[in-house]
This record gives C-alpha cells, sequence and structure tokens, in this order.
C-alpha cells in the first residue's frame, strides 16, 4: 500500500474514532478510544514526516505502521467487548484482559503481515520492554491470574495483609481498594498475588461476626446468654433469619468472656452493628443486672451510689400518683410500690415487649417516648410520653402481649411485676375495684371506636364483671 493510501486510511480511522467517542456515552470505551485516536495522530505524524524526509525512512515507515495497527487492534477490541452504555468494562472482559487481548493480536497479526518491519524494529522495542516493563511485567502476570481464578470481583470487601476495603477496580500494576474511611488503597498485583486474601462478600453475602463482652463471674452463663440474646435482637442490623449463637469463650482475669456470634447482609455496616449489639448489651445487661467488671490491672477506689436514691424513688412515686390507675392509692403505698418496682432503661429502638409474648408486668413511662406497633406489618398505632403506661393486662391478667412497644428514644421505664401488685391489692382494699374500673374503661374506650354508643353502655358492666374475674384469678385474690 502506498504511503498516500495509509495517510488517508489513518486519516478515516481517525476521523471515525472522534466521531465515536462523541456518540458513546461509556467512559470507559470513550477512554480506550481517545488511546487509540493518540495513536492514529502519532502514525499520521510519522508518515508525514517520513514523506518529506531526505535519506533511508525505512524505520521510521515501519514503526509508523506497526503504530497503525495496534491503534486498529485497540479500537476493534474496545468496540466489540465492552457495552457501549455502562461506564464500565465488561465483566467477562475486564481491562487487564482487554490489553493482552490488544497486545497479543497486535503480536500475531504484525507477525505474520509485517515480519520485516516487526524486525527491524526489535531491537528498539526489546530495549524499551527491558526498561520500561521489567518492574511491570510480575505486577501484570499477577493481574492475569487474578482475573483468571476471580479469587474477588468489583464490588467485594477483601481483606489482604489486614488491610481491608471495597473493590473498586483491577488494573495493569494494582487493584484499587476503597477503604470504609472513604480512601483508596492501592495494592499491586505481585503483592495480592503472595498474600493471603480474605474475601467477605463470597461464597454468600451475609457475613457473620463477633462481639465479645465480659460478664462477672457471680451472673449464671445461662442469664447472661439469655440477655446477650436478647440485645441481638433489638439490634436491627443483625439478621433474624439467621441463626446466632452466643459462647463462652474463656474464663479470663476478672470476667467469664462471652462471644457473640451473628450475621449482617452487608460488610460495609460492620462497624455500625457491632456498635449496636454493645450498645443493646450495655443496656440489657444493667436491666438484669449483671456486671461487666472493672479490669483486675486497674485498682478503682470509689464510694458505690445506689442507682436508685430516694429522690429517684419520690419522683417515680409522684409520677403514679399522676395515672389514674394508682391516683386512689396513698402516698406510703404509691412510694413502696415504686421502690419495689425495677427502673429500667431502654435505647432507642429497642423492644420493651413483643407482640404474643407472655408478660407478667406493666410499665410506666418515667421519661421519654415509646411508640406502639402492630406486628407483622410495623404498622405505628399510638405514641406514649412521660405520664403513659402500657402492659397492664399482661400483669393483670398474664394475657399474651397484644402489641410490640419500642422506644422512639432513649426511654426511662418503671416495670411493676404482677407479685408487686398482688402486695399492694392485699394492703390496700377498694385498689382492685378502681383498678378494674380504669382498665375496662380504657378497653370500652377502644371499642367505641367501632361500635355504637348503646352497645359500648351496655357492655361496660359485663366486662368489667369479667375482667374482675380474671384478675382476682391470675392474682390469687
Amino acid at each position: 500500500m502506498s504511503v498516500s493510501n495509509l495517510i488517508l486510511t489513518g486519516a478515516v480511522a481517525l476521523a471515525v474514532t472522534l466521531a465515536l467517542i462523541a456518540a458513546i456515552r461509556s467512559r470507559f470505551v470513550r477512554g480506550r478510544l481517545v488511546f487509540s485516536a493518540w495513536l492514529l495522530l502519532a502514525f499520521l505524524g510519522l508518515e508525514v514526516a517520513a514523506a518529506q524526509a531526505v535519506g533511508e525512512t525505512a524505520l521510521l515507515s515501519a514503526l509508523a505502521r506497526l503504530i497503525l495497527l495496534l491503534a486498529l487492534v485497540n479500537l476493534t477490541v474496545a468496540l466489540l467487548v465492552n457495552p457501549w452504555r455502562e461506564s464500565k468494562p465488561s465483566d467477562r472482559f475486564p481491562a487487564i484482559v482487554q490489553d493482552v487481548a490488544v497486545i497479543g493480536a497486535f503480536m500475531v497479526i504484525a507477525t505474520v503481515l509485517m515480519r520485516e518491519q516487526l524486525l527491524a524494529t526489535s531491537a528498539v522495542g526489546a530495549v524499551v520492554v527491558g526498561f520500561a516493563l521489567q518492574d511491570t511485567l510480575g505486577n501484570l502476570f499477577a493481574g492475569l491470574a487474578i482475573q483468571i481464578e476471580k479469587p474477588f470481583r468489583i464490588g467485594h470487601w477483601i481483606n489482604i495483609a489486614g488491610s481491608e476495603g471495597l473493590v473498586q477496580e483491577v488494573t495493569w500494576r494494582a487493584t484499587k481498594l476503597r477503604t470504609k474511611s472513604g480512601q483508596f488503597l492501592i495494592v499491586p498485583n505481585s503483592v495480592i498475588s503472595k498474600d493471603p486474601i480474605l474475601n467477605y462478600s463470597e461464597p454468600t453475602v451475609p457475613t457473620r461476626i463477633d462481639v465479645a463482652v465480659g460478664a462477672s463471674y457471680l451472673s449464671p452463663p445461662t442469664e447472661v446468654k439469655d440477655a446477650i440474646r436478647r440485645a441481638l435482637a433489638n439490634a436491627p442490623l443483625v439478621m433474624a433469619d439467621l441463626p446466632s449463637q452466643v459462647i463462652v469463650q474463656e474464663f479470663g482475669a476478672s470476667a467469664i468472656v462471652y462471644v457473640a456470634k451473628f450475621w449482617i447482609a452487608d460488610y460495609a455496616t460492620d462497624n455500625q452493628a457491632r456498635d449496636e449489639v454493645r450498645t443493646n448489651i450495655w443496656y440489657e445487661f444493667r436491666r438484669s443486672n449483671i456486671e461487666i467488671p472493672w479490669p483486675v490491672q486497674v485498682e478503682y477506689h470509689r464510694q458505690e451510689q445506689p442507682l436508685r436514691t430516694g429522690e429517684h424513688i419520690d419522683a417515680a412515686a409522684a409520677e403514679l400518683g399522676m395515672i389514674d390507675l394508682f391516683a386512689t392509692l396513698p402516698a406510703a403505698a404509691r412510694r413502696e410500690l415504686a421502690a419495689a418496682a425495677a427502673d429500667q432503661l431502654f435505647v432507642s429502638g429497642e423492644a420493651i415487649v413483643r407482640q404474643g409474648e407472655v408478660g407478667g408486668s406493666m410499665f410506666v413511662v418515667l421519661a421519654g417516648t415509646v411508640r406502639v406497633v402492630l406486628e407483622p406489618s410495623g404498622q405505628q398505632v399510638a405514641t406514649m410520653a412521660a405520664g403513659g403506661f402500657f402492659g397492664e393486662m399482661s400483669m393483670l391478667t398474664g394475657d399474651p402481649r397484644t402489641a410490640t412497644v419500642r422506644a422512639a428514644t432513649n426511654v426511662q421505664v418503671l416495670e411493676i411485676s404482677a407479685n408487686q401488685m398482688r402486695t399492694v391489692a392485699q394492703e390496700t382494699p377498694g385498689l382492685l375495684e378502681h383498678v378494674v374500673k380504669v382498665v375496662a374503661e380504657r378497653r370500652v374506650g377502644l371499642a367505641e371506636a367501632e361500635a355504637s354508643a348503646a352497645a359500648s353502655t351496655a357492655g361496660h358492666s359485663g366486662v368489667r364483671q369479667s375482667l374482675l374475674a380474671r384478675i382476682q384469678s391470675y392474682l390469687r385474690l
């Protein structure tokens, strides 16, 4: 082919490449086409220089034709194996595989069609390869091995030699990871080929993580395990449909060490999931009177203060006096009930009671807000602030909970058990009848939303008598 025809071919190829760059949406494909465009410009420049030069120009012309061949091969591979509308390489043909395909096709075609020109430039090419690629070839072959074996893919969370991140790209030289702090970690492929790789995203996407906590030797392991399981059940990021496990890891210097093993749907949320579980464990341990011991290495002197002072009990008694259920109680009886009841804390999002569970206590909201939801729909039917109460039917009759009550904010509640209510009822004549009246009115009030006023009034007496009999039977009064 004459020089003029070659220049015309290169010009047409350049025009087509520029048109494709403007038309194709994929940034990855455009990037590869831009590389071909630069090669075509270099070809045209060398051919024009060879045509105008005086003397021996065979080497210059041969180099120009090799550049043209490389540009056309790169253009063809980029268009054939990549999606034109997505800004990423083909899943079956990653960038490094495409590069190898381009080089392989270029070498084969050049050897068959342009043997003399290739031999003329081989010495120059050998020197370039020897000096420019001696540190890169190891990374190149390691990158090829990664693409063939596929120990991980783009979008997988992996750990390499203690460094973890989300795989963003695998190039000739290195693999790019995005850490949880939002930074890029560039790991040479040769390093990856030598070190162990921990893939959090395969063979299954859910990932199991561990949280360790120490508990006092005075707390029975079965009670501690139950408390940890309740904490796991209240953590939104813990997958409920995969089994969690709580084990005794060791008898430590100052505590029995327990490990909670649970599953999360996305490893990217592991720190948040651990935070939820640890937070819930603290609150659950506090409510269950389970101590997390101080390290034995720390000598800590302090005067122990009771969790509930007289001021706390007086405030709780005053709150009981503002509730219709206990309004008729004498002040001394209210204070006695407040002192006997358990003062509990719940973190936002925790379930205080669950629908369908058997309960033997009621709760008075001292601080914060709770929300009442119906399972399994999760429909919210009510909210309660300080002064509200719930669970009275379970305390009085032993009925299962009719709804789930969750803490909408950090909540402090007073939990009154059936035994405590029995003691107060035995010491306070007329209290049970007053409680039955308030509870019956509350239940009839709910029914009035769907029934007529006459029907509701007619049913009031029957509801009260039936409720009184059930309460007396359950409390053994």
